[in-house]
Parts: C-alpha cells; sequence; structure tokens
C-alpha cells in the first residue's frame, strides 16, 4: 500500500513537470524557428545588396547558432518523447494485465452464474428460506450477486478504453518521434551547409587582412568616440544628481549631522519614487522587452575575438541589434528621458533614466522623444538608421547601473 502510495505521488509530480518541459519546448522552439528566420532573411538581403562580406559572417554566425538552438530543442524534444514512450509503454502493458485478470475474474462469475446456479435454481433458493427476512437476504444476495456481475462487466469495459486510448496515445507519440528525428536530420544537413559555407567565407576574408584590419580601426574609432560621448553625459548627469542632492541636504540641515570617522556621505540620495522605480526596474532584470519589436544580436557585450583576425579582439560596451529595415527603437521600461543627442558616425542616441539605472538607444536616424519625457515600457523612442551602403540596420544598446555598465543581454527576456 505504501509502494503503490509513493508512486502516485511521484507520478502526480511527475506529470506537471513533464507538461511544463513540453510548453517550454514548443516555446524554444518557436522562438528559434523565429530567429532562425529572421536571421535568414537578414542574410539574403546583405547578399544581394553588400560588398561588407565581415557583416555576412556576422550574420551567418548567427544563422548558425540559431541552428544550433533549433537542434539542441529538438534533441529535447526526442528525449523527452523517449521518456513518454517509455512510460506509456509501461502503462499500456499494466492495462493489459489487469484487463486479462477481470475477464478471467469475470469468466469465473459468469461460469458460476449461468452454469452451476439456472435462473430456477436461484428462484428455488429464495424461496426455500423458512423465514421472511432470511428470504429477503437470500433476494438480496441474488440481486447483488448480478449487480457484481453487472460491475465487473463495466470495469472490463473502462480499462478496455484506457488501454485503447494508451495504444492511441502511443502511436501518435510515435509518430511525433519519427517527424521530429527527421525534422532533426534536415536540420542537421542545412547546420553543415552552412559551416561549409562559413569556412569558405572565413577562408576568403582571410585573403583580405589588411582591408580588414582597415574597416575594424574605422569601426573601432567610431565606437570608442560614442562610447565616450555616452560616458560624458552619463558622468554629466550624476554630477548634476549629485548637486542637487548635496543642496537638498544642505537646505534641510543635514549636513551639519557628524558623520562617522571613516565613512563617507553619498553622494546622490535617490527619492522614493527614483527608489521604486529602481527596485521595479532590477527585479525584472532577465524580463524586460527587447528595444526592437524583431532583431538578433550580431555583436554581444565584453570582449570577444574576431571572428577571421587571429590575435585580434573587439571589446564591446553594449550590444549591437540588427533588424529589418524600417525598424524603430522601443523603451524597454518605464522611464525618463534625459538625453537626446548626436554624434558624428553615430547618428543620434537617446538616454532613458529607469531610477539610478540607464537605458541608452544609439544609432537613430529620427527621434521621436523629448528631454523631460515620460515614457513606457515598448513605447517607440526614434526610428533605427540604415546604411544605404550595406544595407544594414543596426541598434546600439547599453544599460548602466548609476555609472556602471551592465551586460545588456542579462537585462532583456529569453
Amino acid at each position: 500500500m505504501r509502494k503503490k502510495l509513493l508512486l502516485l505521488l511521484c507520478l502526480c509530480i511527475a506529470l506537471p513537470l513533464t507538461a511544463q518541459t513540453v510548453n517550454d519546448l514548443k516555446k524554444r522552439k518557436q522562438k528559434a524557428m523565429q530567429n532562425l528566420e529572421a536571421t535568414s532573411k537578414m542574410l539574403t538581403k546583405t547578399q544581394k545588396n553588400t560588398k561588407q562580406e565581415q557583416d555576412k559572417l556576422v550574420l551567418l554566425n548567427a544563422e548558425i547558432k540559431e541552428q544550433k538552438e533549433l537542434i539542441n530543442v529538438l534533441n529535447a524534444e526526442i528525449d523527452n518523447y523517449n521518456t513518454k514512450l517509455s512510460r506509456l509503454r509501461t502503462e499500456t502493458n499494466e492495462k493489459k494485465q489487469k484487463l486479462e485478470s477481470l475477464k478471467a475474474e469475470y469468466a469465473k462469475l459468469m461460469y458460476h452464474s449461468y452454469y452451476k446456479k439456472s435462473r430456477y435454481e436461484n428462484l428455488m433458493f429464495i424461496l426455500s428460506s423458512s423465514r421472511l427476512d432470511e428470504i429477503l437476504r437470500r433476494y438480496r444476495y441474488v440481486k447483488q450477486y448480478a449487480s457484481h456481475c453487472s460491475d465487473k462487466m463495466q470495469e472490463i469495459e473502462r480499462v478496455k478504453k484506457d488501454l485503447d486510448d494508451k495504444i492511441a496515445e502511443t502511436e501518435q507519440v510515435r509518430t511525433n518521434r519519427m517527424q521530429s528525428l527527421s525534422e532533426k536530420k534536415r536540420e542537421s544537413k542545412n547546420l553543415e551547409d552552412k559551416k561549409d559555407k562559413q569556412t569558405k567565407l572565413v577562408t576568403n576574408l582571410k585573403k583580405k587582412e589588411k582591408d580588414l584590419k582597415a574597416t575594424l580601426k574605422k569601426q573601432q574609432k567610431i565606437a570608442d568616440n560614442l562610447n565616450s560621448q555616452i560616458e560624458k553625459k552619463i558622468a554629466e548627469e550624476a554630477r548634476k544628481q549629485a548637486e542637487a542632492a548635496k543642496k537638498k541636504q544642505q537646505a534641510s540641515g543635514k549636513n551639519n549631522t557628524k558623520q562617522p570617522q571613516g565613512t563617507t556621505q553619498p553622494a546622490y540620495q535617490m527619492t522614493k519614487e527614483e527608489k521604486l522605480v529602481s527596485g521595479n526596474f532590477a527585479q525584472n532584470k532577465g524580463r524586460l522587452p527587447w528595444p526592437v519589436e524583431k532583431g538578433l544580436i550580431t555583436g554581444h557585450y565584453g570582449i570577444h575575438p574576431h571572428p577571421v583576425l587571429q590575435h585580434v579582439t573587439t571589446n564591446n560596451k553594449g550590444i549591437y541589434i540588427q533588424c529589418p529595415k524600417g525598424s524603430n527603437a522601443r523603451a524597454v521600461f518605464d522611464g525618463e528621458v534625459t538625453q537626446t543627442f548626436a554624434i558624428p558616425g553615430s547618428n543620434n542616441a537617446v538616454i532613458i533614466k529607469h531610477g539610478i539605472y540607464r537605458t541608452v538607444y544609439a544609432n537613430l536616424i529620427k527621434v521621436n522623444v523629448k528631454v523631460g519625457e515620460k515614457v513606457t515600457a515598448k513605447q517607440t523612442i526614434g526610428r533605427i538608421y540604415t546604411d544605404t551602403e550595406d544595407n544594414k540596420t543596426e541598434l546600439y544598446f547599453q544599460v548602466w547601473n548609476d555609472r556602471t555598465l551592465q551586460d545588456p543581454e542579462a537585462w532583456l527576456a529569453k
């Protein structure tokens, strides 16, 4: 009895987990396929419109990454089907054994009812009673026996239906598994084709090392200028906030309060509203909406090896998100616009304050918001610039915690 209760408890726990896993896999698969489709479209347009082979490689690398993710999802899906098939086979065998046992019991009941006793004998069995109460007891017994036979037959029908359902479910899972295996085989072939293209493209680009270094130097100069301007703007805001806080403290007489030796007074004291906004922003880490409706990250935060040049690294202080032509940048959280400014070579940028946090959106050809304006999550703040030479539409996005840079990917929803 104890073993049965433990088994039932395990099933109750396992079934929701399995359902959750299936739902997660569906979401991951849908996301991977959407990303793969978007990447493929951008790569196709790049091949038709650009002379920059390095951009092709970046997109191809992103496409390969999404292709691998799709294959990983399919592998997990197949493992899930294998586990489910194993469970269904066990349950099917148990149902078969139970059905055979019930049929055997029913056969004995029918033999006893129809061969050992006729209806006449049942009637004589009841009437041969010497007392009225005994007649009633014997009548109830005969009736209960008949009802027991009927219940046993109904139980057989229920178990048979359960068995048929299990067999049908097993067949459906087996079919789904075969489809996933076929899909995995097809996607694996696509991955190999993409890797071949990647190898050829890298080989071709290595022959143009001098041009690549010149392009990288130019791009790095533009990026350094952009980051320098953003850092100055952030520092300026922090300085103004510190001055405002100091004046407020002086006005309230807080500056006369003696500080313990060895401690320093905070440079900036947040208001209650700012604390609330900062807390809400921090609580949504990993769940913030993307700063574009559709796009893929082509430049990750931090130091990374160059895709072609050996012993060369790139250091990104934000992320680059490539998206379809005509895309808009949008706020990732409620906040207040504190800066809108132009940067030579990088178009326009917008800084939005979320309490002590800030988000930066750069490479905008058109800005739709003004300084001091309150914005909400997913509100359009500007149109992203499309380079006419290589047909590339790319947003530069940063996240700051006060004056400290953050990895934006850690804040965005997966």
